[in-house]
Order: structure tokens, then sequence, then C-alpha cells
């Protein structure tokens, strides 16, 4: 669902107040947390979708890996996982519901984390994800909102997932583009959340379906604009090519409507650059708010510990209040 839709949705729907409730839906953060103690919140989050590879346990890996993220993108550590599981039993053999759930298993074990249940329901569309509990320390919270002018952004995983998975459907990908796609998706942010609460940032969320210029509107707060700079931000090499082509998900269109008001564009930016910027993610990166002198620590860091894909991809300034500038 687009952020417009899903916006006038939520705006009908009251929201939750309690002294407890450290971030709620309010903020479109990642997750919710609920303060047990003082040394002690559970992080809570769900996420499921359709298949966007064919193979059913990578699948799984994939799905799983995307749930787990919201918990990282607050600071967080998955506790406890859950399946969530459409299936058209009558349809498809059950090997592969079977292989699904395997990938997720394998996935959640690799976080650490206990799969502990879950619930199944017949589909005509199959469908797979993971309700999340995780915990964190209640003034380790890492939430979307906090980024300050001075600060620098730091993007962890390459762009164009998206548009890699949509020439997959259409039986266009080639062998390298898709391994690459997977590899990325099916990528923990484990090791990029652990680097992030070690040196600290002000603000953090993971890119997903309102791709980087729909997080990073939901980063804005009354006196921050951000300048992105194009140039810099990792996008993964086929998405180039399968965009000129034509094969952009639909949501990447609906989520450059959304924001064309608050974005303006300075040299040069294609139609190509545009779709890839506004691109939906599975299982993104980690995007977060540092201060701008920490910035290159953080990226070396973060490249020493495997998340080799980070840079620093623009900056936080108060010049520009409310708005997006991306440079070309």
């Amino acid at each position: 669902m687009g952020p417009g839709t899903l916006t006038e949705i939520l705006a009908s729907i009251p929201q939750v107040q309690d002294p407890r409730l450290l971030v709620s839906g309010a903020t479109m953060d990642d997750a919710g947390v609920y303060q047990l103690s003082e040394e002690l919140a559970l992080v809570q989050t769900v996420d499921f979708f359709t298949p966007m590879v064919d193979d059913p346990y990578l699948f799984g890996q994939i799905a799983a890996a995307n749930a787990l993220s919201d918990v990282y993108a607050m600071g967080g550590v998955p506790l406890t996982a859950m399946n969530i599981t459409a299936f058209p039993v009558n349809i498809l053999d059950l090997a592969i519901l079977r292989e699904i759930l395997l990938g997720g298993a394998d996935k959640v074990r690799e976080a650490g984390a206990l799969l502990v249940g879950g619930h199944t329901v017949e589909d005509p569309e199959p469908k797979y994800g993971l309700s999340v509990t995780g915990t964190v320390h209640p003034k380790q919270v890492l939430t979307n909102r906090g980024a300050r002018p001075g600060d620098v952004l730091i993007l962890t995983k390459p762009l164009g997932i998206g548009i890699i998975t949509t020439a997959i459907k259409g039986d266009l990908a080639d062998a390298r583009a898709i391994d690459q796609a997977i590899r990325s998706m099916a990528a923990l942010n484990k090791k990029a959340a652990e680097v992030v609460q070690e040196v600290g940032v002000h603000a953090c969320t993971d890119v997903t379906g309102f791709g980087l210029l729909g997080h990073l509107f939901e980063m804005l707060t009354p006196g921050v604009g951000f300048q992105v700079d194009w140039r810099e931000v990792p996008v993964l090499e086929a998405a180039y090519e399968y965009a000129g082509m034509g094969l952009v998900p639909a949501g990447a269109r609906r989520n450059f409507r959304y924001l064309e008001k608050v974005v303006t564009w300075s040299g040069k930016i294609g139609d190509v650059d545009l779709d890839i910027l506004c691109d939906p993610q599975t299982s993104g990166g980690l995007l977060v708010a540092v201060c701008g002198e920490k910035g290159p620590g953080l990226v070396r860091a973060l490249r020493e510990n495997g998340v080799g894909a980070a840079k620093i991809i623009g900056r936080v300034t108060g010049d520009n209040p409310g708005r997006i500038l991306v440079k070309g």
C-alpha cells in the first residue's frame, strides 16, 4: 500500500496514549516500543508479503530478514518470532510451504531469536512473514525522529531491489542480478545495527516499501531538511538497465507522486534516477543520521564488520526545513 493511501486511512484511527508506550504508530516508525521497567522495553513488529523470487526457501529467508529488520532499526535485539502464513493448499505442493517455513526458521535462528509458533490460513496466493518481539533498553531506543542539522546520512544497503525483482517476475533478470538482489535481501541488518548502537546515532530507520525518499520524508522534523548526493547513493548495477527498460514497480510511481511536492532536484537527475530513489525495497538497509564528525568512522566500522555497501549519502541541514534536496 502506498504512503498516501496509508496516511489517509490511519488519520481516522485514534492514537493510543499510554506513558509506557515509548513509540507508537503516530510517527510511522518501524515498530512499537512498550516499556516494562527502567531497564527493559519490548519492541513489536509484523511484516509479510507475497513471493518476489521463485525459490521457496530463499523467499522464506528474505521475508524473515525483512520482518526482523524493524527490530534492528529500533535499536533492539530480536527475542521471539511467529510465522504468518497464507498458502493455497489445494493448488501448490505442500513441500513448497515446508521450504518457505524452513527458510524463515533458519533466518530467525541466524538472528539469535526463537521461532515459537505462528498462524496459517488458506489463500489463493502464498504469503509469508513474521511477527517479531524484541527487547531494547528504554534509553537506547532508536527512532526515525531525531536528525539534527550537521548530521550526515548513511545508508547500509544498495537500492534497486524492487526494480530487479520486477525484472525477475518478468523473467528478464540475468543470473548475476538475481544473485546480487537475493544476497542483499537475505542479509540481516544485525551487524549494521550492532555497530550503529555502539557508535551512537541520532535517528534510524530501514528503507523498505516507501523507497529511500519516502523513508527520508518520514525522518523530517520541524526545522530539519535533507540534502542527498545522488552520486554517492549505493545502487545495484542492474537496476539502471532494468529501470531504463521500464521494469519499475507501480509502488515507485506511487511513492514519487506522494513525495514530489517536498522534493527539489538539482543537477542531472533523470527518470531512471527518480525511479531508483523511489523504488520500494524489500529487506533494505538501515538509514541513519549521525553527528558529522562520527560519520566517516561509522562507515569504516560498518565496512570492517561486513557491511560493505555502507556510504555517506547526504547531510542534514537547517536551510531547507521540511524538504529534501537531491543533487545530481
